[in-house]
């Protein structure tokens, strides 16, 4: 049964400043070839990171909001975590839309 989630992901954009709206894409391209609804995504900005995570010091942020099954999501997780281009990632469980309407 599909669950819903939001998926905060920090970007690693450094280099690159520009090219975090294709980054973006791909991801959304990816999450769809693997089957993952997307229901919303929300373009955050840079922001400085609490800790440095492998000698970078700020990430662009972007929520989706994506409707997967559990093993879907756990197939996404290994992959993102292989990204050079995806940071940080963490994952919250929502209400189904029935309950949050």
């Amino acid at each position: 049964m599909k669950k819903r989630y939001e998926a905060l992901l920090a970007l690693n954009t450094h280099g690159k400043e520009d090219s975090s709206k294709d980054i973006i894409e791909r991801l959304e391209k990816e999450l769809a070839a693997d089957g993952i609804a997307v229901e919303q995504v929300q373009r955050l900005e840079r922001r400085e990171l609490a800790y440095e995570h492998n000698h970078q010091k700020s990430a662009y942020y972007v929520n989706f909001i994506i409707s997967a099954e559990p093993a879907q999501l756990e197939k996404l997780r290994a992959k993102l975590k292989l990204d050079a281009e995806v940071a940080l990632q963490n994952y919250l469980v929502l209400p189904s839309a029935k309950a949050a309407a």
